[in-house]
């Protein structure tokens, strides 16, 4: 049973918070029925049993999570831009807006994945870039933010802008990953030309302005890619952060990324490079909205495949924040992996990926980051989250 605390003068006592009556979901188990005393907004104690401390708040039962740590979302950017063309008014409404919604889907660790180039002319994505870095560095000086806010820079190689726009920004400290990716129709994702043209379908492009779009970019990739994917490793190296890569498909691909210090594979496209990545020691990484949907909605690889065969380390929502835990729950009902191994994919692995060892598990001495879900029959529902022992939803 967990220790009853007792109640003392407010300035000599430490702020503390009860939460008992929980299935609490531990790295290695879940306690069916549990409690997790917080302290100073640290995790001070993990117990079975239900506490009578007086101010003890009743879970009813509901399961207690850590907090969600999100690696790679471009949600911020359809804050910014929320309809084509139309660039919101506000940076900092932009970036509340989506810090909102990340909290509400119970991630309390998030990396904003900001594209580092232009990918069109006269684009807004080097103003989103700018105004992305000073919202979240006013908002997280001023107290304003729910979640816990990093940035993981997308550089795309065969942009002719990415170096002009990464490397202002290498060197802040917020910056905690960066991925190398090369988005070129016949290259990765879109091997498959038709896929590329089926994504952008909203371009209502004529055909001659479709070639003209596919013969622009793949000059500009046999100009810019390798050049500039070996600037982009060096900056990154230079400044000590992770690498990424990105859309690995074959086994060249995983060499180059080895041969470059690449730590994390994100969203291989073929088994085959998800299982020679983890053979080199990599991290795999894949899109919770796969798991979600039943596949890729681009045809590549199933992410519930690539768990089943247990090369799948780590889920990112990409561009559905509520896919993160919706996807932490599918692989225990369709793989019947246990809960706790799936949590972790969203969780306790991704912090150890991403170098912060200080949160992602209900442990002692851990960030009390914790998220309260009831598991509903179509869904889990995020009831409250606390960051740091704070309610923030």
């Amino acid at each position: 049973m967990p220790r009853d605390q007792q109640s003392g003068s407010s300035k000599t006592m430490s702020q503390e918070m009860i939460l008992t009556n929980a299935r609490v979901v531990c790295r290695d188990r879940v306690i069916e029925q549990g409690t997790v005393v917080v302290r100073d907004g640290l995790i001070a104690e993990v117990a079975e049993g239900v506490s009578a401390a007086p101010g003890a708040l009743d879970l009813s039962g509901d399961h207690l999570l850590p907090g969600l740590i999100e690696m790679h979302t471009d949600n911020m950017e359809k804050h910014f831009v929320p309809r084509p063309g139309v660039l919101w008014p506000s940076p900092m409404a932009a970036m509340l807006g989506h810090d909102l919604q990340v909290a509400g889907a119970g991630i309390t660790t998030v990396f904003d994945a900001i594209s580092v180039g232009e990918y069109a002319e006269k684009g807004p994505r080097r103003n989103i870039l700018a105004q992305s870095f000073a919202a979240v560095k006013h908002g997280r000086a001023e107290g304003l933010t729910k979640a816990d806010h990093y940035f993981h820079m997308r550089c795309e190689v065969s942009d002719p802008c990415v170096i002009e726009m990464f490397e202002p920004y290498a060197h802040e400290p917020l910056v905690r990953l960066v991925s190398v990716m090369d988005h070129t129709p016949g290259q990765r994702q879109w091997t498959d030309v038709s896929k590329f043209v089926q994504y952008n379908k909203g371009e209502n492009w004529s055909e001659a302005e479709l070639q003209a779009k596919l013969d622009r970019l793949r000059a500009e990739q046999e100009k810019y890619s390798t050049k500039h994917r070996r600037q982009v490793v060096e900056l990154a190296r230079t400044h000590g952060i992770p690498l990424a890569s990105h859309d690995d498909a074959t086994e060249d691909h995983v060499a180059e990324a080895i041969a470059d210090g690449v730590v994390i594979a994100e969203f291989p496209i073929t088994m085959t490079a998800a299982v020679k990545a983890r053979e080199a020691g990599m991290k795999t990484v894949m899109g919770a909205p796969n798991v979600v949907r039943g596949g890729s909605h681009s045809g590549n690889i199933s992410a519930v495949d690539c768990a089943a065969e247990g090369q799948l380390d780590g889920l990112s929502s990409d561009y559905v924040p509520s896919s993160l835990l919706f996807a932490a729950f599918l692989l225990t009902e369709k793989l019947g992996m246990p809960l706790h191994d799936a949590v972790a994919k969203v969780s306790d692995n991704v912090a150890q990926m991403v170098g912060l060892p200080d949160r992602g598990r209900i442990a002692e001495g851990l960030r009390a980051d914790l998220v309260r879900v009831t598991h509903t029959e179509h869904t889990p529902v995020v009831r409250e989250v606390w960051v740091t022992g704070k309610r923030v939803c």
